[in-house]
């Protein structure tokens, strides 16, 4: 591979077409698509500050990169990349995408981030600020997630998380086959209109969770007291609950089990009354 190092390129497709080279200490200071059409690419201490730096390149290995605000919507329609120990400030990164491996990456503005990202593979991930992160994405796995941004995960397929920290609103929405293991999950109406969802021992916050799912499994979970009317309209439920669960409305079909639960609500919209309640202690 031959080396490009210690450089400075502006203007427009400065890098264009470029294969079989490494990138080492090289500046993006302007401009568009810096680097264009590219294939099997090493990037090594680079900085980016130019507007869609990163197209359509296959085959890359990024790390110890920054990508500053100016460089938004810097990664598309490349695959089969790899990025590490990154820092990242602009918005709209990593669309149409497919094989993204992600280790120890800090994306400060996720606005509109992994959107139409197949195959993702993630660990240390942290997203601040910005909505929308993960859209219409299929096969993701992440061990190691802090997030702060609004509506984490829409449309989504087959999606596996581990170790998540998450305060965000109306995620896990409209979604298929996702699984979370210890990890809290903060937000209001979390995974409405999803369809197989497990959740192993997370503690889950916010109001109205879990409402509009076929098929919803929960393993040692436990329940912030602000979780009201949870599991409406819901049907195959398989839930077991740690502590007190605050109110059950409206649960279609399957078997909840708690410690303790404040309210169990069927009104007059109630789709069926099927779903077996039982609980261990004294209603609160």
């Amino acid at each position: 591979m031959k080396t490009i190092k210690d450089q400075s390129f502006g203007g427009e497709r400065p890098l264009f077409g470029i294969t079989d080279t490494i990138l080492e200490n090289i500046t993006i200071t302007d401009g568009e698509s810096g680097i264009k059409f590219c294939r099997n690419l090493v990037a090594r201490d680079c900085k980016f500050y130019g507007k869609y730096p990163w197209w359509h390149v296959d085959g890359s290995d990024i790390k110890d990169c920054y990508f500053d605000p100016k460089s938004r919507s810097a990664i598309w329609y490349s695959n089969d990349m790899k990025m590490r120990d990154c820092v990242i400030d602009g918005p709209k990164f990593f669309r149409e995408m497919r094989g993204l491996t992600l280790e120890n990456v800090r994306i400060n503005d996720a606005d509109e981030t992994f959107w139409k990202v197949s195959d993702i593979r993630a660990t240390n991930l942290y997203l601040n600020d910005g909505t929308y992160p993960f859209m219409f994405c299929d096969r993701v796995y992440v061990d190691g997630l802090y997030c702060r941004s609004k509506y984490i995960f829409q449309y989504c397929k087959d999606v596996e998380v581990h170790n998540a920290d998450i305060v965000t609103k109306d995620s896990f929405w409209e979604c298929e086959n996702v699984t979370v293991y210890d990890s809290t999950l903060d937000g209001e109406y979390l995974a409405w209109h999803s369809k197989n969802v497990r959740l192993v021992r997370c503690h889950i916050a916010g109001e109205q969770p879990l409402c509009y799912l076929d098929g919803i499994t929960l393993e040692d979970c436990t329940f912030d007291s602000a979780c009201d009317r949870a599991f409406e309209d819901s049907r195959n439920i398989h839930a077991s609950i740690k502590g007190h669960i605050t109110e059950i409305k409206n649960p279609v079909s399957g078997l909840i089990k708690a410690d303790s639960i404040g309210k169990i609500t069927y009104d007059q919209y109630a789709l069926g009354h099927d779903c077996v309640i039982e609980q261990t202690g004294q209603v609160q």
